[in-house]
């Protein structure tokens, strides 16, 4: 090409070249006044840069297709622009280009050197968090059906580029394995700052985790600002300014924010301040968190609570907690606890029995958060076999243990035809203190060892249920929350987070070893 523009632009300054096939300028040369001159040297060639196939981007999570090429690829350079196709894809454009040090130009149809080009493109059925990422000709261009695609494609760009890395020639073509793909944090057993909050948000929004699950009320505390209740609240908490801020910086990173209140158990900071409320066996001894659910009054507070937070929550998702309450921890709950098996005969009839009665609970706050067009979820220890009264069909299983009383194998489950999130504690669950059974979840493991599938145990379900396995969520709890500062916890679920959401994004054996793995991850740190 190079030889090729010397000749035209010598042929525009001297005349027509008589020429003699397809070897160059032959014989004799005549100016345009028609006075023979001696045709000048023929220019030497230029030799065409040769580039060797590009290799695919390295990323966590890996970019699942990419087309190679052959040609330089791209590096952001001060100067280089980033443009939009559609005003939705103002946030999207002006944050990658603060982070690689572009300039943000808006909507522009030209095409300059080194653009950032960022585009919708409709396309029905299309999983609207794919994407396709061209390099080509010393520009990129970003696509995708929705503009969380588009995000997860400049997340990909970001990572290509990393420490002063050319993202490669070719199209990456891309979308997740799993639709949710979680992390969820317990704040109510150990506080953390609106910023330490955030700073875990950057993270997950660059590893394209799109769930931040937060536990704000347990036994311990009730750790978000309250307008309905302000007594229950803890000295330490969030106030609804900084929850805003969160959810605010979590959307723009495409992350929905899945608030929890577990109850019937788990309620101790709310009893607290309303100690009639708090469950009693037939001797009268208290039951440690557990509301007394044959009283209309824990109902209803609780039910203030999901309607007050759901307008501060805007997402689609909301965890209803249900787990470990503890009437259904003894040998016989109707005995030790004869209020509630009363309550439930009058609600379900002769025969009912506090787990139905338990579970008529779980409908009830499921209707509570439905009438705000929120999907339901609860922990798989909430929902019980052999009751007459059954959990309603949309409330989702989040899967996270097999040791309580009674507990059901996670096929039961997906034989019922139910969606299921995995929180398989053996994998996934970070307990401060390590307390019981526990150990701290290695990323190496998680790499190596797990897939979404892998719901209890170390054994995955049969892959016919693997639609029904929405995804997952890695999990950190507080059981004992002096065992490690904010930033030791940071530090802990660095590695396990870059692993979960690899399998999460694809679940199949991962190309690179975990000590490639490693070194990538200690690299885009």
């Amino acid at each position: 090409m190079i030889a090729g523009a010397t000749v035209a632009a010598l042929g525009a300054g001297v005349g027509l070249w008589a020429t003699g096939g397809d070897d160059g300028p032959t014989g004799t040369a005549r100016s345009t006044d028609g006075v023979s001159v001696a045709p000048p040297a023929a220019p030497t060639p230029t030799p065409t840069r040769s580039y060797p196939l590009s290799q695919e981007p390295r990323t966590i999570p890996a970019v699942r297709d990419h087309t190679p090429a052959r040609g330089p690829g791209w590096q952001p350079e001060r100067g280089h622009r980033v443009v939009v196709t559609d005003p939705a894809l103002a946030d999207e454009g002006r944050l990658v280009a603060d982070e690689l040090g572009l300039t943000y130009a808006g909507e522009k149809d030209d095409a300059k050197a080194g653009d950032l080009r960022l585009e919708v493109k409709a396309d029905k059925g299309a999983d609207p968090e794919s994407y396709t990422m061209t390099v080509r000709d010393g520009r990129v261009t970003v696509t995708g059906p929705a503009e969380a695609g588009v995000y997860y494609g400049t997340r990909t760009l970001k990572q290509a580029v990393d420490g002063g890395a050319v993202a490669p020639e070719g199209v990456v073509r891309d979308e997740p394995d799993k639709p949710r793909r979680g992390f969820m944090l317990d704040i109510a057993r150990k506080h953390y700052t609106a910023d330490w909050i955030k700073d875990r948000i950057r993270e997950l929004g660059d590893l394209k985790y799109n769930e931040l699950g937060l536990h704000f009320s347990d036994d311990q505390a009730f750790r978000i600002e309250s307008d309905s209740h302000p007594e229950i609240v803890s000295d330490d908490h969030l106030t609804k300014a900084e929850m805003k801020e969160i959810i605010d910086l979590a959307a723009s990173r495409h992350i929905t924010v899945v608030p929890e209140i577990d109850s019937p158990g788990h309620l101790g900071a709310v009893i607290a301040a309303h100690p009639d409320l708090q469950l009693r066996n037939a001797q009268g001894t208290p039951t440690r968190g557990a509301i007394d659910i044959s009283k209309p009054e824990s109902a209803k507070i609780v039910d203030d609570l999901l309607n007050e937070y759901a307008d501060l929550f805007p997402g689609s998702q909301w965890h209803l907690g249900a787990d470990e309450y503890q009437a259904l921890v003894v040998p016989d709950p109707e005995a030790s606890y004869p209020q509630l098996a009363a309550a439930a005969r009058r609600a379900y009839g002769s025969g009912a029995t506090v787990a139905d009665l338990t579970t008529g609970w779980l409908n009830g706050r499921a209707e509570t958060v439905r009438a705000h067009h929120r999907t339901p979820r609860a922990w798989n220890d909430g929902f019980f076999r052999d009751t007459s009264v059954k959990p309603a069909d949309d409330i989702q299983v989040a899967y996270w243990t097999g040791k309580e009383i009674g507990a059901r194998q996670p096929v039961e489950y997906l034989r019922e035809g139910r969606k299921v999130l995995n929180y398989n504690d053996e994998f996934l669950y970070y307990v401060l203190g390590q307390p019981q059974t526990f150990v701290y979840p290695t990323g190496q493991r998680i790499y190596e060892q797990w897939t979404p599938r892998i719901l209890r145990g170390t054994q995955p379900v049969d892959a016919k249920y693997d639609d029904q396995i929405l995804g997952g969520s890695f999990a950190v709890w507080g059981d004992l929350p002096n065992a490690q500062t904010p930033a030791q916890v940071a530090a802990g679920i660095r590695l396990p987070l870059a692993a979960t959401v690899q399998k999460l994004w694809d679940p199949e054996r991962p190309a690179l070893s975990w000590t490639d793995f490693r070194a990538l991850a200690d690299r885009l740190d």
